[in-house]
């Protein structure tokens, strides 16, 4: 075999779905999400603390699941909705769990923050009246180094209060 015959091509084409708006982009293979949205996207929300999925400050949601977007390919997101936490915001509105975090001081340094509230918001979205335990299991892995676990989990379940009030609101209005 020659040399560079049968090698992987450097770059390939990839389309997906940011934050619902479709992205294309030739991407080198072995680029991972978290550098693709950082770098090509300038979307800087997601950290890279350990870059071997260990931190959870990179968590983006990839097709309603919470993923470290340090450990999956930009490859891999082909084809695949992504959202960050850039895209929480909604009509120039924070999204409840960010409300909640400020009211109930859940950051300090704010490093773990984005990844907090997107693993919380794959939380709610499947589980909208969750226990405790249920919050303390969706941000296992997502480490806050200022130790603000109590605020997070009180803001999440403001948010949660909040989310079922808006969706009963909307269901009235229907």
């Amino acid at each position: 075999m020659a040399l560079g015959e049968n090698q992987p091509q450097a770059k390939k084409h990839i389309a997906l779905t940011v934050n619902g708006k479709k992205v294309q982009a030739d991407v080198e293979s072995w680029i991972t999400l978290a550098e693709f949205l950082r770098e090509e996207l300038r979307l800087t929300g997601a950290k890279v603390g350990c870059n071997r999925a260990e931190c959870g400050s990179c968590t983006v949601i990839l097709d309603g699941e919470p993923v470290y977007s340090c450990s999956v390919l930009a490859v891999e997101a082909a084809g695949r909705e992504v959202l960050t936490v850039e895209g929480l915001e909604n009509n120039d509105s924070l999204h409840p769990l960010q409300e909640a975090f400020i009211e109930h001081d859940a950051l300090q340094c704010g490093y773990c923050t984005p990844g907090m509230l997107m693993a919380l918001k794959a939380l709610l979205d499947k589980n909208p009246r969750p226990a405790k335990s249920d919050i303390r299991d969706a941000i296992d892995g997502n480490f806050c180094r200022c130790g603000s676990y109590p605020n997070i989990i009180n803001a999440t379940l403001d948010a949660s209060k909040q989310l079922l009030r808006r969706n009963r609101s909307n269901d009235g209005d229907k």
